[in-house]
């Protein structure tokens, strides 16, 4: 493990205990400790970079003050053109910045641009309370506009300030107003999360020391059997899985150990986006209730279903899933573009430039729009005419070449530089691209005429939206 990895690790392991700490305060001593705690945190291992969150920070809470009705656009443009800057940083004469300062603009990004549409939001329902005479039901919107002291304890928050996941801000506020921290769960389904980091973490170590990824750089690897070189990324990829797995699951535990994002089960919430109807704590000390709660919340990934749903669309959803509520949200809705594969390819640029600037992220994310056609394609044409026992069969193959479009695509993420990703997918003949315009062709000649086109990419839209609802 690198000296950065091991700090992460550090952060991760420290702030679980911390959290159960943090149920013992009170509202105004949680908001100042968690702020003290993070800033510290930054200033720890960010240094002088810390100022790039700090100018982040007051450009937007700048923006919000000056005008809530185009906050949204004008928070999107200024923080992704300063996270442009930030990568250019040394062009201007500055010093680059630490790793651990990327990883609080990475988070810090996503935080602002949602702040900007929760306080939008708060002033038009605001708006329609007043010509109404009606309180407003709308949920998770803010009962106030957060003051510069919030929207920097919101930016500085411990929580995940480096690893994720991503919360909004009324999340962040209910936190702090939670009536009776301690009654809400919090070792078990902390032990919960945990229990298999070590396995993660094992494999992690063991295969990565088997399958460097330095070695596909070398002249040596390129000499190997392609067998051998369409094996190695699957090898990558799951090593790419399991560090994830046990980051995001310990981040995830130190979230729970806080209690932050913990809401009743009835509140239906979404992992980034909280509740979704109206709900209260019950405390009462009736043991005949049965009040169950959860922390779907904060809930950042799925390793079950990443390994094993069958779509690359699907695949999505249960990877890194509160930024993906985020580009679901605050991204895609608002794509030039009205078809579905134009929209999804829109959300995957924003997604690759949000990453980083190398071309591996571009190549990769803007492969993923080509693979969802073509999957889209075989569905509607193949699936659809087989049987429950050739379905059955079809969704097998599908999955495995999801699983293999994955590989391919994590290839791009961590060699990062074009001319190595180009090397190493020419080096098994562009396979998974080719395979996908394949699929594609045989879905265009046996569709049969431009109405169902249309009508498939209609029923994606709409499987699309329901999805969202009900995943």
């Amino acid at each position: 493990m690198s000296p950065e990895e091991l700090v992460y690790l550090g952060i991760l392991a420290a702030s679980i205990p911390v959290g159960f700490l943090f149920r013992y305060l009170s509202p105004p001593v949680k908001q100042g400790a968690a702020l003290l705690v993070g800033l510290s945190i930054t200033i720890a291992t960010c240094h002088i970079h810390t100022l790039h969150s700090l100018v982040t920070v007051i450009g937007t809470w700048i923006i919000i003050k000056s005008s809530w009705r185009y906050a949204p656009a004008l928070s999107l443009s200024w923080t992704f053109l300063y996270l442009l800057f930030f990568r250019l940083v040394t062009w201007f004469g500055l010093p680059s910045p630490t790793p651990f300062a990327n990883a609080v603009q990475l988070l810090l990004t996503l935080k602002m641009v949602s702040l900007a549409n929760e306080v939008h939001s708060f002033h038009v329902e605001k708006k329609k309370e007043v010509s109404s005479f009606a309180k407003s039901q709308v949920i998770a919107v803010l009962s106030q506009e957060p003051s510069l002291y919030d929207t920097l304890t919101y930016s500085y928050c411990y929580v995940g300030i480096m690893t994720g996941p991503f919360f909004r801000f009324q999340t962040y506020a209910d936190w702090l107003r939670q009536p009776s921290p301690l009654a809400l769960p919090g070792r078990v389904p902390c032990l919960q999360r945990l229990k298999l980091v070590p396995v993660y973490g094992a494999l992690f170590l063991a295969v990565n020391s088997v399958f460097p990824l330095a070695y596909v750089r070398t002249e040596e690897f390129l000499a190997e059997n392609i067998l051998f070189r369409m094996f190695y990324m699957v090898a990558v990829f799951f090593v790419f899985r399991m560090r994830f797995y046990a980051a995001w699951c310990g981040a995830e535990a130190g979230c729970i150990s806080a209690g932050l994002g913990c809401y009743p089960e009835n509140a239906l919430s979404k992992p980034g986006g909280g509740p979704t109807v109206n709900y209260r704590y019950n405390y009462s000390s009736d043991q005949t209730t049965d009040e169950t709660y959860d922390f779907k919340t904060i809930q950042n990934i799925d390793c079950y279903n990443t390994d094993f749903c069958v779509k690359v669309r699907h695949g999505m959803r249960y990877w890194n899933m509160t930024v993906q509520w985020w580009l679901h949200h605050y991204i895609y809705p608002n794509a030039p573009f009205k078809a579905y594969t134009l929209r999804a390819g829109w959300t995957m640029f924003i997604s690759a430039y949000w990453h980083g600037l190398h071309a591996g992220y571009y190549l990769s994310f803007l492969t993923i729009p080509l693979c969802i056609a073509a999957e889209s394609a075989m569905e509607a044409t193949v699936r659809a005419k087989l049987g429950p026992r050739g379905q059955n069969i079809f969704d097998w193959v599908h999955w495995f070449l999801k699983m293999r479009a994955y590989d391919y695509m994590c290839m791009g993420f961590v060699l990062l530089k074009a001319s190595d990703t180009i090397n190493y997918w020419m080096s098994i003949y562009f396979i998974m691209h080719i395979i996908a315009v394949c699929c594609i062709i045989v879905g265009t000649v046996l569709k049969g005429g431009k109405r169902e086109g249309r009508r498939g990419e209609k029923m994606e839209n709409v499987e699309e939206k329901t999805g969202d609802k009900t995943d």
